[in-house]
């Protein structure tokens, strides 16, 4: 009831008619069941105009961090604002960790549920679209639904006269992508990057944004320079990944 109100009151009014957003191919997303949206991310305007102009109800995994509401005033509001929209914790410190932490996000899926994911990591830092982490994969294959590509497209913030806005954001959105055939090897390395690599294209395609074979975070950090960056510009993702296997049929 939170998140439908808030949507519609706060959020959708604003994006729709003010920022004059629209939505292309909400057909493909499917109206019931878990489901994965992955998405580029250009900015943070991607998490408000995304869910407000979309049917469905979406769950953005964040930060493990923020439900902890232990750094002051604002933290604690963060925290039950984010509990009350339904979003779900993630943990992000990696390894065993972080399979662990995918409970949460896994059980929305599995209640049927509509969950959104940037596979990139971080927002990008100059506009183009970076390698994808295998989160996406993961979570695909350990919940067994499809993942639908998105693309948004000027969805970056701007500020005039100390007021927030977003310039005509877009929305468009492909047809599902079925994996099923790997369900069973979701902890197989080249299945992961291979699904992962496949769900970038897609995103790539709609999106129609250079392509880098790099980590986002890598430039964001500083261990990858902008010159070394763009030596790793690819036609398109997975160009250099080869299509595992699918496990022959089970007999008897």
């Amino acid at each position: 009831m939170f998140y439908t109100v808030f949507k519609n009151v706060a959020f959708r009014p604003v994006i729709k008619c003010l920022f004059g957003a629209k939505v292309v191919g909400e057909e493909n997303i499917p109206t019931t069941g878990g489901v994965i949206l992955a998405s580029n991310h250009l900015d943070a305007g991607d998490t408000l105009v995304l869910p407000s102009m979309i049917k469905r109800q979406v769950t953005f995994p964040a930060k493990a961090e923020l439900f902890a509401g232990n750094r002051g005033p604002i933290s604690k509001v963060v925290a039950w604002f984010l509990k009350e929209a339904g979003q779900v914790p993630l943990d992000r410190s990696g390894g065993r960790a972080s399979l662990d932490g995918l409970a949460p996000v896994l059980q929305v899926l599995a209640d049927g549920g509509c969950v959104g994911i940037y596979p990139e990591g971080t927002r990008s830092p100059d506009g183009r679209l970076y390698k994808g982490k295998t989160g996406v994969a993961r979570m695909a294959l350990a919940a067994r639904v499809p993942v639908v590509p998105v693309a948004m497209k000027n969805s970056q913030l701007k500020k005039t006269a100390g007021i927030l806005w977003i310039d005509h954001p877009v929305v468009l959105i492909g047809e599902p992508l079925d994996f099923s055939e790997y369900f069973e090897r979701g902890e197989d390395p080249r299945v992961l990057r291979w699904v992962t690599d496949q769900v970038m294209a897609a995103i790539h395609e709609l999106s129609g944004q250079t392509y880098v074979e790099a980590y986002g975070t890598s430039v964001k950090g500083g261990s990858l320079t902008q010159a070394e960056a763009d030596a790793r510009i690819l036609e398109r993702p997975g160009v250099n990944t080869r299509q595992p296997e699918p496990l022959p049929p089970a007999t008897g």
